[in-house]
């Protein structure tokens, strides 16, 4: 005898779980994210076309090899940015793939050409969100890297600091940073770091990370934050070198330099991605070496191949998260809050 399966039980198994209800409050929330999106977008461009005729005159006289492999090296430094998320986000619970951290890292850090911090924030937690990341994990996430950013940018600017200590009026006001990594080294120990997320958490009222910070876990985000600013110190020692002969030591100082700069960039976040604080430093440091009005140019030049980096990025991070979901990669549920 033939048993027949069940077909209803069968057809209900392809019966697709409800989309959630459409509320006014996801639409308005939606198109705000779009909304957004464009304004940063528009920031970005508009931060490149800016630029453009003062920089362009001084970007030809480069030689093109130094100019394409220091863009390379921005680009190595912006892509190792979602892997310090990534490490940062599996410590507190919320374990992202590399491509979905990726895409709300990269296109939220365009917030930042917005002027105020607030933007980047919000478009990173909103984007986080759609990778099955909620907003107090995606927040206290962002406190942490950002905390693992300074630190890091601090650790690879004291190879400027014997520069900062020769006299150079603009170098010597960026010496209370270090100040900072005093304060900021004691955070690096597991239960301290801990302590002090739950903190975060329990005034956003929400609950408490499950398990402690592990100490191999903020080593490996410490170091590849670490790495970014090597990265980024290369960027401008092949701009330095082109207009002069090549110097180990000016890779020490391109690397503090570049450091130190997107700290101040950082701390000037009412300016739009930090545009003039990013710039004084690294022209102060690299005047060492270089003429200044080089100096200045190698500041405006870096300055410029960022911002098409960020571009760049954040539009190939869109793209692949884009083809995943057309291929049927499983796409994280948004995260309840």
């Amino acid at each position: 005898m033939t048993v027949e399966p069940d077909v209803a039980a069968t057809d209900a198994e392809k019966v697709e779980p409800p989309a959630p209800a459409t509320t006014r409050k996801t639409v308005v929330i939606a198109w705000a994210k779009r909304v957004l999106i464009v304004a940063v977008l528009a920031a970005a461009a508009w931060s490149v076309y800016s630029q453009w005729d003062k920089v362009y005159p001084e970007l030809v006289k480069l030689p093109w090899q130094s100019v394409v492999l220091s863009l390379v090296a921005v680009f190595v430094g912006i892509f190792l940015g979602p892997l310090v998320w990534k490490i940062v986000l599996s410590d507190l619970g919320a374990p992202v793939r590399f491509a979905d951290a990726s895409k709300f890292y990269l296109v939220g850090q365009l917030g930042k050409y917005v002027p105020g911090a607030v933007w980047a924030v919000l478009l990173s937690m909103e984007l986080a969100r759609e990778a099955g990341v909620n907003r107090a994990r995606s927040f206290t996430a962002g406190l942490v890297a950002t905390g693992m950013g300074v630190l890091a940018s601090l650790i690879a600017g004291l190879a400027a600091l014997p520069v900062m200590l020769s006299g150079r009026p603009e170098a010597n006001q960026l010496l209370w940073l270090f100040l900072l990594l005093l304060v900021g080294l004691p955070f690096l120990h597991p239960r301290l770091l801990t302590w002090s997320v739950n903190l975060v958490l329990k005034v956003l009222r929400k609950a408490p990370i499950e398990r402690r910070f592990t100490g191999i876990e903020i080593l490996k985000a410490l170091g590849t934050a670490v790495a970014i600013y090597l990265c980024y110190g290369v960027h401008l020692w092949l701009l330095v070198n082109s207009l002069g002969s090549p110097r180990w030591d000016t890779l020490i100082l391109s690397t503090g330099a570049m450091a130190l700069s997107m700290t101040a960039g950082l701390l000037a976040f009412f300016l739009p991605s930090g545009i003039g604080a990013r710039e004084l430093v690294i022209t102060g440091t690299i005047a060492t070496v270089l003429p200044l009005p080089q100096a200045i140019a190698l500041a405006l030049v870096s300055r410029l191949m960022f911002t098409i980096a960020d571009l760049a990025a954040a539009g190939s991070a869109t793209l692949v998260a884009y083809v995943q979901k057309r291929r049927g990669v499983p796409v994280p549920v948004p995260a309840e809050d």
